[in-house]
């Protein structure tokens, strides 16, 4: 029988795992919107709520990957998830798998998780207050 109690003491370092790969996956969202990076089929005609989107998700997803602020930025990038779905997705279609919103409810959600959970193990916030970069 497995012993979960050793598995969950990994919690920590896979929050932190989880919060880089979405940090980074929302990151590149801004880098194609002002960059074009990775490059798009169609770049993006940028306009003042466009440029704003695009640098929130690269400031904030450079700080999320980070760990930096992890909880007010958290919190932010998950309210401006829940305004995305309602301004470009939801009156398109009541489910989100036929308006595209999926991904926005999915980033709302686990940025919300982060303001509540924090940073995990490998984040800067925890390095400032002693107790990052551990390991079981």
């Amino acid at each position: 029988m497995m012993n979960f109690d050793k598995i969950s003491a990994w919690a920590p370092v896979w929050l932190s795992v989880v919060r880089i790969m979405s940090a980074l996956l929302f990151l590149e969202h801004g880098t194609q919107k002002l960059f074009n990076f990775p490059p798009a089929p169609e770049p993006m005609q940028l306009s003042g709520l466009i440029v704003i989107q695009a640098l929130i998700e690269l400031i904030g997803g450079a700080l999320l990957a980070l760990g930096l602020f992890t909880r007010p930025v958290a919190f932010i990038l998950s309210g401006n998830m829940a305004v995305a779905y309602f301004m470009a997705h939801a009156s398109q279609n009541f489910f989100p798998v036929v308006n595209e919103g999926d991904s926005s409810i999915l980033y709302c959600f686990i940025f919300l998780y982060f303001f509540f959970a924090g940073g995990g193990a490998w984040s800067v916030d925890a390095a400032r207050r002693g107790t990052g970069l551990g390991t079981p």
